[in-house]
């Protein structure tokens, strides 16, 4: 189980314009995503060094987004005015959590603007609406085909900002949040409000960046 990635939902100007915006800050030139049908969204990614990546997503006016639990939280995150969704966790076996959870994983697929697919399966976004401050889980059905493959880049996570309680989130993984990481760093804090993804650090050939 590591960090894989997190997620940020697009702001009131739309996905581009968003995605542009922590891609001069971060310094990462974004990359055109794709659109997940089963979802009712679309994202570009900004690819980062360790195999991990930024996902800017916006929603569409589409049915699937009424109805997929994904599409569900990044139209309420960006209805309040967009930001940081949550953070996602890889494994390379979904049952275990399957099992543990409850529920069955669901399939997620995109294809990228050369045509290929990218596949996955995904779990526990429920779980991100009701509290937050808890990752989802993925596993990617081709791991060569991960969004951060072909990164030019130094820029790396250095840090979470999670408000929240780790012990919650350590119930929720089974293993304590810094385990999922041998180099980011988490901060949680008590949360005034809704606990979650507060901000997220990078480490950048030109110092340290918080978004």
């Amino acid at each position: 189980m590591r960090v894989d990635h997190v997620s940020y939902a697009a702001e009131h100007d739309g996905l581009r314009a968003t995605a542009e915006r922590l891609s001069k800050r971060i310094g990462v030139d974004p990359v055109d995503g794709g659109v997940h049908p089963r979802f009712g969204t679309r994202n570009i990614i900004l690819p980062l060094a360790h195999d991990r990546y930024v996902e800017v997503v916006e929603v569409l006016d589409h049915p699937a987004s009424d109805k997929a639990p994904f599409g569900q939280a990044v139209r309420a995150r960006s209805a309040n005015g967009g930001g940081w969704l949550g953070w996602v966790v890889a494994v390379d076996d979904l049952s275990p959590f399957e099992e543990r959870i409850g529920r069955h994983a669901v399939d997620g697929n995109r294809y990228r603007p050369d045509g290929t697919e990218i596949r996955w399966r995904q779990l526990g976004v429920k779980g991100l609406i009701s509290d937050p401050q808890l990752p989802f889980f993925v596993q990617w059905a081709d791991p060569s085909l991960h969004p951060s493959v072909g990164a030019h880049t130094e820029v790396t996570i250095d840090n979470l900002q999670i408000a929240g309680d780790p012990e919650r989130v350590r119930e929720w993984l089974d293993l304590p949040a810094d385990e999922t990481s041998s180099v980011i760093d988490f901060t949680f804090v008590a949360p005034h409000g809704t606990p979650g993804l507060l901000a997220v650090t990078f480490d950048t050939p030109n110092g340290k960046v918080t978004v």
